[in-house]
C-alpha cells in the first residue's frame, strides 16, 4: 500500500469553487445532490459569501460567491496572490483553492516543514467568527486553521485543520443571489434555525 511519508494528509478537507448565485448553488448541491450544508459565512466588508457542503468521509465541497466576480473565462483559474496578500476572488466556475485536511496537532509542524522545503507560504490563518474572521491565536472560537501555498502551475493549495466540530449554530446566513439580494427562507427558517432539506418555504412575492 502506498503511503505518504512526508505528511499525514487525510484526504480533501475541502475544494473551494466560485459560483455565480449562492442560492442556486444551495438548491442544487443540498436539495438535488443531497449534500448537507454544514457552514455558512458572510465574508467581512461585503466581500461575498463562503458556504460548505458535506461530501462524506469528513470532506467538504465549498463555494465562494463574490458580488463583483468576473464571468468564467478559460485560463482565469486561480487567485493571483496568497490569501492576505491581495485579492481573493477568482472567476465563476473556477477552482479557487484545494484544501488538504491535516491533523490539528501536526498543523504547526507541517507549516514549518513546508517552509523547510522551500515552499513560499502565507501567514497562518486561525479562522473564527469575529468581525475580522481571523484570530492571532487559537481560541475557543477558532473553527479551522489554514496555511496557503501555490503549486508549480499556480493552483492555490491549503493545509487545513478543523479545530472543533461544526453544528447548527454555524448555519447563520441566507444565500446571496447573482444580483446581490439574499434568499428568504432558503437556508434558514423564519425563526433563524437551519431549514431542513425538502421543506421549502416560499419566498415573498416581489
Amino acid at each position: 500500500m502506498n503511503r505518504n511519508r512526508e505528511f499525514e494528509i487525510r484526504g480533501v478537507n475541502h475544494v473551494a469553487l466560485v459560483c455565480k448565485d449562492m442560492a442556486r448553488t444551495v438548491e442544487f448541491y443540498r436539495d438535488v445532490l443531497g449534500m448537507p450544508l454544514t457552514k455558512t459565512i458572510d465574508l467581512p466588508n461585503n466581500m461575498g459569501q463562503h458556504f460548505f457542503f458535506d461530501i462524506g468521509n469528513g470532506d467538504s465541497l465549498a463555494f465562494f460567491w463574490f458580488p463583483d466576480a468576473q464571468e468564467g473565462i478559460p485560463g482565469v483559474s486561480a487567485p493571483t496572490t496568497l490569501p492576505g496578500q491581495g485579492g481573493l476572488a477568482s472567476a465563476h466556475g473556477s477552482m479557487n483553492h484545494l484544501a488538504f485536511d491535516v491533523p490539528p496537532e501536526k498543523f504547526d509542524e507541517y507549516c514549518e516543514r513546508l517552509k523547510a522545503k522551500g515552499v513560499a507560504v502565507s501567514a497562518i490563518s486561525n479562522h473564527d467568527n469575529s468581525p475580522r474572521q481571523i484570530s492571532p491565536t487559537v481560541t475557543d472560537d477558532v473553527f479551522v486553521r489554514s496555511i496557503y501555498f501555490f503549486d508549480p502551475d499556480g493552483a492555490l493549495l491549503e493545509f487545513a485543520a478543523w479545530t472543533k466540530p461544526l453544528g447548527p449554530q454555524d448555519i447563520a446566513h441566507e444565500a446571496a443571489r447573482a444580483d446581490g439580494t439574499r434568499s428568504v427562507n432558503l437556508v434558514l427558517n423564519p425563526d433563524g434555525t437551519p431549514r431542513e432539506p425538502g421543506r421549502r418555504v416560499a419566498e415573498p412575492a416581489e
